[in-house]
């Protein structure tokens, strides 16, 4: 798998993409991750890629010239799958989107900045809308590094143990999160673990996690 990442502050995606298991996915080949500084397609003498919004208002917007350029580049030497912006009013980021995009080979992910991006840009280079919340980051940079984090878990080989990431929460279809989870000790401060998990009756612990499953489930 390959994401390429437009954005305009890449040194912010330079600890979360060296560290961990994203580390460990690029090292073993797993996934390809290349950081494009928009930038380096910014527009005269000063590189500049955004200006102030027609019709007025403060802030500034990122010109859509810089990143049909860099677009255009990638689409030339490979198709790509989807074409992301992340932004807050994009569609919710989920579970089982994470697992219909880790079956794609190339995707695009573009960061926004400042007071956003040309609507050009929305309405003829992006395939897809991506919100991880309803609020408001200085940039797109921390959103697409959740994402990738995402899937990268989700890739064959990453994590040796399947069992855990079939067990993690909102992994299942269905719309629940994990039953609670404890380890040693047994007592802490008087707080207990319960019996039922101590039971060694491997039934009677499966129909618990449900019944728990069931009561924490979203609303």
């Amino acid at each position: 798998m390959r994401i390429d990442i437009v954005c305009v502050k890449p040194e912010i995606l330079s600890s979360p993409f060296y560290h961990s298991v994203i580390k460990k996915a690029i090292n073993k080949g797993y996934i390809d991750i290349i950081i494009h500084d928009l930038k380096e397609y910014g527009l005269g003498k000063y590189k500049k890629i955004d200006d102030y919004p027609y019709g007025g208002g403060s802030g500034m917007v990122i010109r859509i010239e810089p990143v049909d350029q860099c677009f255009s580049k990638l689409l030339s030497k490979r198709n790509y799958d989807e074409i992301i912006f992340m932004t807050p009013d994009g569609d919710l980021f989920s579970q089982k989107y994470a697992k219909y995009l880790i079956k794609k080979k190339n995707i695009i992910i573009l960061c926004g900045r400042y007071k956003g991006i040309d609507q050009r840009i929305r309405d003829h280079l992006i395939s897809k809308e991506i919100s991880i919340g309803k609020y408001i980051l200085s940039g797109g940079e921390l959103a697409s590094a959740i994402l990738v984090d995402t899937l990268v878990r989700l890739l064959p080989g990453v994590i040796k143990n399947k069992e855990s990431i079939l067990t993690d929460s909102f992994q299942k279809e269905s719309n629940f999160i994990s039953p609670p989870i404890y380890t040693r000790p047994v007592i802490y401060k008087g707080w207990k673990v319960p019996n039922i998990l101590l039971s060694g009756h491997h039934k009677k612990i499966k129909h618990w996690l449900e019944e728990m499953e069931q009561l924490q489930k979203i609303k």
